[in-house]
């Protein structure tokens, strides 16, 4: 039972990033976050994987996603290990850019997976996960123009 009580909880914490993000919410975000993550965005340019301030995340985040006019996060299909007080969780993820240009080329989706490292850590009413590893995985990018209807 205590299982998948966790199980739950994990879930919880990642959509809680999932939502926070797509809110701009930025400290309902790093609030997801241990203090060091170990990031990996890679495979969509954002550089080498390396351990990276949970701030310096969501500084990186708000900078670059505070002038789209939306966000959507779309995540399932998870699978959720817990191990005592560490846990990793898997789950295919979908990523909606909106933002008006001049170039009518204003959605850019991005679709891939995400894995996530969790740590337990003990508060005053009740264990809370903390993601301290991201990973994104690319699998395809699409960059859709925007037709006006006749």
């Amino acid at each position: 039972m205590m299982d998948l009580i966790e199980r739950e909880r994990i879930l919880a914490r990642v959509t809680e990033l999932f939502l926070a993000t797509d809110a701009k919410q930025w400290d309902r975000v790093v609030r997801c976050f241990a203090p060091v993550v170990a990031f990996d965005m890679s495979s969509v340019g954002a550089g080498l994987p390396a351990p990276t301030r949970a701030a310096h995340i969501v500084a990186g985040w708000r900078a670059a996603l505070d002038p789209i006019s939306a966000v959507h996060h779309q995540a399932g299909n998870y699978v959720i290990d817990v191990s005592g007080t560490t846990a990793k969780a898997f789950c295919y993820g979908i990523a909606y850019h909106h933002r008006k240009t001049a170039d009518s080329a204003n959605t850019r989706v991005f679709v891939g997976s995400y894995d996530f490292g969790l740590e337990r850590v003990e508060a005053a009413s009740e264990p809370q996960w903390r993601i301290n590893m991201m990973r994104f995985t690319l699998k395809f990018m699409d960059e859709t123009p925007c037709v006006a209807p006749a």
